[in-house]
């Protein structure tokens, strides 16, 4: 559970630690040099940027209390959190592949579909678990 939560919670980091500080970057260089999987989708507004990237801080926050504390309400609250950025998110970007390589739609969908499955895969541990808090060896 907790390595889990720190996986999320690290993707997360990622966006907001360098969208805030660096919006411009961001938007030209997401998420390496050579792949900009932000600016092929235009315009490109600062304010939008940095709040991209301080609610993707607040959500790696949110990610890194529940696997410290492992307490199962928090987890849920988490997760639930985590599902209701990241789905629409998620859809969001699968309809808008043009401009997109066939390498880099490939890799962004891919990295989509690894949050939102080992987000499911939290989820399910969580539901199966009766205990108040969840143990971090699962």
């Amino acid at each position: 559970m907790r390595v889990g939560l720190l996986f999320l919670a690290a993707t997360q980091a990622f966006v907001g630690l360098w969208a805030l500080p660096a919006p411009r970057s961001f938007y030209d260089d997401f998420p390496a040099p050579g792949h900009n999987w932000v600016s092929v989708l235009p315009p490109y507004n600062e304010h939008l940027v940095r709040d991209v990237g301080a609610l993707s801080l607040a959500l790696t926050v949110l990610l890194v209390a529940a696997a410290i504390w492992l307490d199962r309400r928090l987890v849920a609250i988490t997760l639930v959190v985590f599902a209701v950025w990241t789905v629409p998110h998620v859809v969001f970007h699968s309809f808008h592949l043009h401009g997109f390589s066939a390498l880099d739609a490939t890799l962004q969908t891919v990295g989509f579909a690894v949050e939102v499955v080992v987000a499911g895969v939290l989820a399910v541990v969580l539901a199966r678990s009766k205990e108040p808090a969840v143990h971090s060896s699962e």
